[in-house]
């Protein structure tokens, strides 16, 4: 018998502690990496830390370097764990260094480098726990992966909820010590199975490259779409009542969401067809995400808080689960391409919005009109998902 390769990948015993793992990897790339910054911008505006057009150029670069992370994730997973924990050890870092920053554009390096991090778990975590799961049998469980990112937004929204009274800086710390504590776990999990099984690389894809662009294509309407809410919900809110005991529940909310529709999902659909869930997800986000552009009031913007938490997760399962099925022997590239094009799309929402209120001193008109535009895309992507699917 041959000496297992330097590159092989670390098996867990049993689907438990791979599902846990998933769940916890998620939550501090996701939750933290690339969501914190939504709940805590009304506190960094209060403070006086930053201004709008800085509060947007951050986020454009959180978004540019979640684009960057996904297409240079598709060269990754000769070596996924060691990978996974130099990503994860990178969203600690960016999350504990914003407290720390004294410029405008350090601020920008650290988003930008939490969404390299970011997508890299994203990309390597899914592909990493689908495979492992399939090896043990239980590939039923990995839908449960996915309620990572909803419990991560959860716990994030809670805190700058509960700690909406203490100044941004300090909330970054706590953060990233939140961020400290599940990479540490993560870490000493993976090193645990590594004692019992050398790294080894996720076996390369035969044949031709079909592709799949019309998958490709949607997700990036989804990233479009969803990214407007996820972004301008808690800013919205504000707008209505300026107290943080009452704005920033809608981010809590929108998590809460998120975690729950996975789990819906994982128990009761779990032998639906990816595709055909994906769409019935991508159609109630098309809702959600049009609200706002007919009405500001308080039961809307709750309403798609939940309308929009509540689907983004299950497309994301739903969608890189089917990437799993398609391509069964290595999912990466495919996952990496979807998520590059999620990227792209998300990057294009807030542009769009900048670019309109360039044109009109209407106050949020801008968004009223981005968001209607996004929910016509995300309903006829939502459309021909359903209709392949159908067939």
């Amino acid at each position: 018998m041959s000496p297992p390769s330097e590159l092989e990948v670390p098996r867990l015993i049993g689907a438990g502690p791979i599902v846990v793992v998933g769940i916890i990897a998620l939550a501090v790339a996701m939750g933290i990496g690339r969501f914190a910054f939504t709940p805590l911008l009304p506190l960094m505006l209060r403070d006086g830390a930053i201004d709008s057009a800085t509060g947007a150029d951050w986020a454009a670069a959180n978004y540019g370097g979640y684009l960057i992370g996904a297409l240079t994730a598709a060269r990754a997973g000769r070596h996924i764990v060691r990978e996974l924990q130099i990503a994860l050890l990178g969203v600690v870092v960016s999350t504990v260094l914003v407290a720390f920053m004294q410029t405008p554009f350090a601020g920008m390096a650290l988003r930008f480098a939490a969404g390299v991090f970011s997508a890299w778990v994203l990309v390597l975590a899914s592909s990493w726990c689908l495979s492992e799961l399939a090896r043990e049998g239980a590939s039923r469980f990995g839908a449960w992966i996915y309620t990572g990112v909803g419990i991560g937004i959860t716990l994030v929204g809670a805190l700058a909820w509960f700690g909406g009274l203490q100044p941004a800086w300090v909330l970054w710390l706590e953060l990233g010590l939140l961020a400290a504590i599940g990479t540490a776990f993560v870490l000493r999990a993976v090193a645990q199975a590594s004692r019992t099984a050398a790294l080894r690389s996720a076996p390369t894809q035969k044949g031709p490259d079909p592709g799949h662009f019309d998958l490709v294509i949607c997700y990036g309407t989804f990233g479009f779409g969803y990214i407007l809410p996820a972004t301008f919900l808690p800013a919205l809110a504000r707008e209505q009542v300026n107290n943080p005991l009452v704005f920033g529940l809608t981010w809590p909310v929108f998590g809460i969401a998120a975690a729950l529709s996975v789990a819906v999902i994982a128990r009761s659909l779990s032998t639906s067809p990816r595709r055909r869930v994906w769409a019935a997800a991508q159609a109630l986000m098309a809702v959600g995400t049009g609200l706002p552009a007919f009405t500001r009031s308080l039961w809307s913007l709750a309403l798609s808080a939940v309308l929009v938490g509540g689907t983004f997760m299950v497309t994301t399962m739903a969608g890189l689960q089917l990437a799993r099925e398609l391509m069964p022997a290595n999912p990466t590239r495919l996952l990496a391409r979807m998520t590059a094009a999620f990227a792209a799309g998300q990057i294009g929402g807030p542009v769009f919005v900048r670019l309109f209120a360039m044109q009109s001193d209407k106050g949020w008109d801008e968004i009223s009109f981005v968001s209607a535009v996004a929910a016509l895309f995300l309903a006829l992507s939502a459309f021909w998902l359903w209709r392949v699917g159908r067939g």
